[in-house]
C-alpha cells in the first residue's frame, strides 16, 4: 500500500467553538472547508461546531450548514458553560486521526492548517500556533503578555507563552484528554504538562473579522486564576512567607516601641499614625490572600463536585447512537 492510499484513510477534524458568531459562522465554515479541500485533498475531514448557547442567529446558521453538508457536525450546549469547558468538550467529541482547534473569529489563521498537518505527518503529536505579534487591542495584548510571563515564572509546569489553544492534536492526545475527566480543564496548561514533544509554528494574529470580541479583563482574570489554582502553589506560599515576614517585622517594631517607651517615656509620643498604617496594611494583605484562598477553594470545590463539562441540548449529524 503506498503512502497516498494510507493518507486517504486519515480524517482531519476541525473543532470550532462559537458564541454569538452569526457574522462569522458561515464564513469560517467556508474558509476551513475550502482550505481542507485545496491543501489537504488526500484526507477526509469533519468540521465540528460546538455552540455555547448563542443568543443571536449563530445556531440557525449552523443548522443550515449541517443540513447541506454532512461533513459538518454540531453540538448545542443547553447553557453557556464558559470559555474553557465548551472547547474542551468539543475536542473530546471529534473522531478524526487529528483534531485542529480554531476560533470562529478568524484570529486563528486558516492558512496554517496545511502547515500543522505537514508537521503532524513528520511525527509530531502536537503542533501549536504561537503568536509573535497581534493586531488586536494593544492593551489586551500587553496584558496577555504580562500574564504569560508571570504564570510561567510562578508555575512548576512549563507554560507556553502566547498560546491560546490554537493547534493540531493527534488522536492519541485527544484520548488522553478524554481519560482525564477534569471538570475544570485548562487546555493550555494540560498541553504544557501532559503533552508529548510539540512543534511550535509562529504567526501574527490578525484582527477579528467581524462582530465583537467576548474577551475582556474578566475573562483574562478568569484564565489567570485557573492557571494559578491549577498549576501553582505560589499564592499560598507567598501568603505564608509574607505573613511570617510581617510577623517578624511587627515583633521588632513592637520591641523598639517598648524599649523607647521605657527609656524615654516622658518625651516619647508616637501618636496613632503608625498604628493606623499598620492596621490598614495588614487588612489589605489579609483581604488579598483571602481572595487567593477563595480561588483555591472554589477550584477544589468544582473538582470535588465533579460536574459534567457541559450539558447538551442537541447534536446534529452524529450517528444514531450519538457517537462520532
Amino acid at each position: 500500500m503506498n503512502n497516498t492510499q494510507d493518507k486517504a484513510k486519515k480524517t482531519i477534524s476541525v473543532m470550532i467553538p462559537t458564541y454569538n458568531e452569526e457574522e462569522n459562522a458561515r464564513p469560517i465554515y467556508e474558509a476551513v472547508r475550502d482550505e481542507l479541500q485545496k491543501s489537504c485533498p488526500a484526507y477526509d475531514y469533519e468540521i465540528l461546531f460546538i455552540d455555547n448557547k448563542s443568543t443571536d442567529r449563530t445556531r440557525s446558521i449552523i443548522e443550515e450548514i449541517c443540513a447541506r453538508d454532512k461533513h459538518v457536525k454540531a453540538i448545542f450546549n443547553s447553557k453557556n458553560f464558559g470559555q474553557f469547558n465548551s472547547p474542551y468538550y468539543g475536542m473530546i467529541h471529534t473522531s478524526g486521526d487529528c483534531t485542529i482547534t480554531i476560533c470562529a473569529d478568524f484570529q486563528d489563521p486558516v492558512e496554517l492548517i496545511p502547515k500543522f498537518v505537514a508537521e503532524w505527518e513528520k511525527g509530531y503529536k502536537i503542533v501549536i500556533g504561537k503568536k509573535t505579534r497581534s493586531r488586536e487591542n494593544p492593551v489586551m495584548y500587553f496584558l496577555r503578555g504580562c500574564y504569560y510571563k508571570i504564570i510561567r515564572k510562578m508555575s512548576s509546569v512549563e507554560m507556553i507563552e502566547q498560546f491560546t489553544g490554537f493547534g493540531l492534536y493527534d488522536k492519541s492526545f485527544i484520548q488522553t484528554l478524554r481519560d482525564l475527566h477534569d471538570p475544570t480543564p485548562f487546555i493550555r496548561g494540560i498541553v504544557a504538562e501532559l503533552g508529548p514533544e510539540r512543534k511550535e509554528i509562529e504567526y501574527e494574529q490578525p484582527r477579528r473579522r467581524a462582530g465583537k470580541t467576548h474577551n475582556n479583563l474578566y475573562t483574562l482574570y478568569d484564565a489567570a486564576m485557573l492557571s494559578f489554582t491549577s498549576y501553582t502553589k505560589v499564592g499560598m506560599r507567598l501568603a505564608t512567607f509574607l505573613g511570617f515576614g510581617i510577623a517578624m517585622v511587627s515583633f521588632v517594631v513592637a520591641l523598639f516601641y517598648l524599649v523607647a517607651k521605657l527609656l524615654f517615656w516622658q518625651s516619647f509620643t508616637a501618636g496613632y499614625a503608625p498604628m493606623m498604617i499598620a492596621v490598614f496594611f495588614m487588612g489589605g494583605v489579609q483581604l488579598v490572600f483571602l481572595g487567593f484562598l477563595g480561588e483555591y477553594v472554589m477550584s477544589m470545590n468544582a473538582r470535588v463536585m465533579n460536574r459534567p463539562l457541559v450539558i447538551e441540548e442537541k447534536r446534529l449529524n452524529f450517528d444514531a447512537d450519538g457517537q462520532v
